[in-house]
């Protein structure tokens, strides 16, 4: 089976030479770097076999370390990179952008107080349809904003959205965090749109093997079908080893048969983003 993790971040550690903005501080998931080196120690160790990675928001609008790992392992690690969405000439590099060696696609993401507002006012308008035009995929979080994403979703249908970590909060636990699910499932009738179960774990405060989600999951499955549901940790915060965070959905969850591992775990998530290697 191909094990394929649809969120890691890696980072460098703040400096001169390569700063961060000032809104990055105290939100990075560890005082440790998590380098490409050591996560793919982490990923053999555990069994993963590739990994997409996605630039952290703490770093600012930086690709530069995921591409660079990716160009070393193209095997291994695949690029969904970063764009300031509040520079309309940015739509500029959009033409290129998936010529960049390694890169996939754009995640965005409205959680910081000054993003929030952007869908809102259609600060990011220009974004969609440069996106959709140069057949660029994107990876979106949006929490409490699903109405605002559904027409985006709908007017746009030449973009392969996913919804990462479900579109849940990440301030939230357990019931109020899963309540996202009871707003995403509509959002199935996009085929145009999949999903990342993605760092489950960390929205509940129950341990291994996280029984009081399962059958959020499986409402999810059911929504959206196997060839649009994705596994994944952003490891760099999981609540559990990496290798539980696989055998989460590989041997605690009854409801997934063999072929539905064989896509949510890997197949899916590289046909769905055109990674092919």
């Amino acid at each position: 089976m191909l094990i394929v993790d649809a969120q890691v971040h890696i980072w460098a550690a703040h400096s001169p030479e390569r700063p961060w903005p000032e809104d990055g501080f105290g939100r990075e998931h560890s005082p440790v770097p998590l380098t490409a080196e050591k996560l793919l120690t982490e990923m053999d160790e555990a069994g993963v076999d590739r990994a997409v990675l996605v630039p952290p928001s703490f770093e600012g609008d930086r690709n530069d370390l995921a591409l660079e790992a990716a160009g070393r392992h193209p095997g291994r690690f695949a690029v969904m990179g970063r764009i300031d969405l509040g520079d309309p000439a940015n739509a500029a590099l959009l033409p290129t952008w998936r010529e960049q060696p390694g890169m996939l696609g754009i995640r965005v993401t409205f959680i910081m107080p000054e993003h929030r507002r952007w869908l809102a006012e259609g600060v990011c308008d220009w974004f969609w349809p440069a996106a959709e035009e140069s057949g660029i995929p994107v990876m979106v979080l949006p929490p409490e904003q699903f109405h605002l994403m559904d027409p985006i979703i709908e007017r746009h249908p030449g973009i392969n959205f996913v919804m990462d970590h479900l579109g849940m909060n990440s301030k939230l636990r357990d019931v109020e965090a899963f309540a996202a699910v009871d707003e995403l499932l509509p959002l199935a009738r996009h085929p145009n749109l999949a999903v990342k179960a993605s760092a489950l774990p960390c929205y509940t405060t129950e341990k291994y093997p996280f029984r009081g989600i399962h059958d959020h999951i499986k409402r999810v499955l059911d929504a959206f079908g196997p060839e649009r549901t994705f596994w994944g940790t952003d490891v760099s915060r999981l609540p559990c080893t990496y290798r539980e965070g696989i055998t989460f959905f590989t041997e605690e969850l009854p409801f997934l048969s063999e072929s539905d591992k064989e896509l949510v775990m890997g197949r899916a998530i590289c046909d769905w983003l055109g990674w092919r290697i």
